[in-house]
Parts: C-alpha cells; structure tokens; sequence
C-alpha cells in the first residue's frame, strides 16, 4: 500500500478514472454491436453517425486509439453498403 498522501489520491483518481473509461468503451462496443446487428440498410444509416461521433469521441480523449476508431468506422461504413 501507498506511503504517501499524493499516491493515496493518486489511486483514487485512477479508480475513478478507470471506471469513468470502462463504463464509455463498453457503451461503445454495446452500439458497435447493435449496428452490425441491424438488417435495415436506413436504420443503420441512421444509427451510423452517433455511433460514429461516440467514436471520434472516444479517440479524442485516448480512450480508445485513434486506429482503431477509424477502423470500425470503415468497417461499419462497409457493413451498411453491403446491406441490401
């Protein structure tokens, strides 16, 4: 355990830090999955941009790597082209 008063403070931030993370990356694969789930070319389409926006978000603020955000946005992007 922390000898220290700033460690101390130091774990708690990072407690709530990580939880505050875990909590916007899961949201994430949660609304990643339910447009790859949907077979309705203009509901996707519709769900597209928030989903795209929760990413760029999410990569802005070092949640998730920039990368990988572009990479799922051009996988979703080609998930909803193939969608009839």
């Amino acid at each position: 355990m922390a000898n220290h008063k700033s460690s101390l403070k130091r774990i708690r931030q990072e407690q709530k830090r990580r939880l505050h993370n875990r909590y916007y990356a899961k949201a994430m694969r949660a609304a990643v999955r339910q447009l790859r789930a949907t077979t309705d070319k203009a509901d996707a389409e519709k769900q597209y941009p928030i989903v795209q926006k929760m990413l760029d978000k999410l990569a802005k603020t070092n949640i998730i790597h920039k990368n990988k955000a572009s990479n799922l946005k051009s996988k979703l992007a080609r998930h909803i082209q193939k969608l009839a």
